[in-house]
């Protein structure tokens, strides 16, 4: 799916037309077996260029200098791995990010032998990953051509490596896992005009052709459910919702799924209660939890997974209207709880309510984890680098931070407490969707929470990181994909026989 960029796998000294990647420490010394592989001169060469550069081998800095004669390739590019220190703990995405940025458009030939150290299959794997993820772009909707040389060939990476069969094994497994989060970065850049609820289910539907089940609820079924709170958020579109479940059988027959849920508010005009104009074009990635969900159960199904997951999304439009949900409006859940409507702009709650309340009940999950860009709460708290987890299980919970640690995806837990939840309290009926603004990610967790049991369950607020989040060597995309990673790593550290 990374379109625009191909790798595959040879041994050292498999070089030929286009670059040659050699990678150093500050000291610039080449591993033995790539000086010998390339030539012997091109240790001295890289030498002599980095002084005259004065280019001192720091971490994921570059060096491109002319290839020598003998060596058949255009150029050369050294890149940098810092002190031994920096060596020691390589982000090998990270590292495959910014090589790919370097050789852009190019054939380029990369020697992963550095130094002393054992670069593994799963290291090689990872580089790659952070190379096809770093290549992604959204551009479909211009016209426009772009200017001559621009992107106009496709990237070649050869990977030179020890084991050249186990690497591409290994790469069979993060080239699902980087297709997954390419999909899931297309669901959030779609325009909202394209990705509406039906759309959305379409492309979910998909899924089924690496074996995914899919059922999609429309309003009828929905309706007989009893879903009344995420039906109140759809009022006001003339765009029908959906949830859609996905069933992922690659474990023991009849053991209990593990449980994925994601908001997916297509478009969040804040309704009734409706949003500044300022930036509100950026609530076409209200949906970003969906996307994850999406993106996730893709990757688990195309690499075989061993595990049974359910993925399930709501997905709705919230937008102004006569017949839009209102202020003041008390509606019920699923649960039978009801809930008064304080604001319409805390909509996404009211979504997940009802399908946690579903998944819960009608497939009894070992655990639930929901994603959902809920709270600009959350980005107050934690910026927009971090994802706010709230969890009613401790096991749970440090699995997840163990997860987004491995993949640098990274959580936050944050305190859940009884006066959070004596916020939602309503006068009017068994809780109102809003607590105020102080502490607003938390009472919104609170409010989730009254929907869930007894079952282990953790809330991820990815507001921050799941759109217009900090760029990185492996993202340069308005929509991150985030999520997709850290879950696929949760399920194969933790779950997968």
């Amino acid at each position: 799916m990374a379109d625009g960029i191909t790798i595959t796998f040879g041994p050292l000294g498999s070089v030929g037309r286009g670059d040659v990647v050699l990678f150093v420490g500050d000291d610039l010394a080449l591993a033995p077996a790539v000086a010998q592989a390339i030539g012997g001169g091109v240790a001295d060469l890289v030498a002599r260029a980095a002084a005259s550069e004065r280019f001192k081998g720091k971490s994921l800095s570059a060096l491109a200098l002319p290839a020598p004669a003998g060596l058949d390739a255009d150029r050369l590019l050294v890149i940098g791995l810092g002190s031994e220190k920096d060596r020691a703990k390589i982000d090998w995405p990270a590292l495959g990010g910014f090589t790919a940025s370097k050789v852009s458009g190019r054939n380029a030939h990369v020697a992963l032998t550095i130094g002393d150290l054992d670069v593994t299959a799963e290291n090689a794997a990872d580089f790659a990953l952070g190379a096809r993820l770093r290549h992604y772009s959204f551009d479909r909707y211009k016209t426009k051509k772009k200017p001559e040389g621009e992107d106009a060939k496709s990237t070649s990476l050869t990977l030179m490596v020890a084991d050249v069969s186990a690497a591409e094994a290994a790469a069979k497994i993060s080239e699902a896992v980087s297709d997954g989060v390419i999909l899931a970065r297309e669901l959030v850049n779609e325009p909202p005009n394209v990705l509406h609820p039906e759309e959305f289910a379409r492309r979910a539907e998909q899924l089924t052709k690496l074996g995914v089940e899919v059922e999609v609820l429309g309003p009828a079924k929905l309706a007989a459910l009893g879903m009344g709170a995420l039906l109140a958020v759809a009022r006001g579109s003339v765009k029908e919702p959906r949830v859609v479940v996905m069933r992922w059988n690659g474990g023991e027959a009849g053991e209990a799924p593990i449980a994925f849920i994601g908001k997916g508010v297509c478009f969040d005009s804040g309704g009734i209660s409706i949003k500044s104009a300022g930036g509100m074009e950026d609530m076409k990635g209200d949906m970003g939890g969906a996307a994850c969900v999406v993106g996730t159960m893709h990757a688990l199904a195309a690499r075989k997974a061993k595990v049974n997951v359910i993925g399930a999304i709501g997905i709705v439009e919230n937008m102004p209207d006569g017949d839009a949900y209102r202020p003041g409006d008390i509606v019920t859940s699923m649960s039978g709880q009801t809930i008064e409507v304080i604001n319409t702009d805390a909509e996404g709650r009211l979504v997940l309510a009802d399908v946690i309340w579903h998944i819960q009940g009608a497939y009894k999950p070992k655990f639930m984890i929901d994603l959902a860009t809920l709270t600009g709460a959350i980005i107050v708290a934690l910026g927009q680098d971090i994802a706010g987890m709230f969890s009613n299980d401790d096991a749970l919970s440090a699995k997840i931070t163990a997860a987004g640690e491995a993949t640098g995806e990274a959580v936050w837990r944050m305190p859940l407490i009884p006066a959070y939840d004596k916020a939602i309290d309503s006068k009017f009926a068994d809780m109102k969707n809003s607590g105020g603004r102080h502490g607003g990610a938390a009472t919104a967790a609170s409010f989730l929470k009254r929907y869930v049991n007894d079952v282990p369950w953790a809330h991820l607020d990815i507001a921050g990181v799941a759109m217009s989040s900090s760029s990185s060597e492996i993202n340069r995309s308005w929509g991150a994909g985030w999520g997709v990673r850290l879950l696929d790593r949760l399920v194969r550290d933790n779950y997968e026989g």
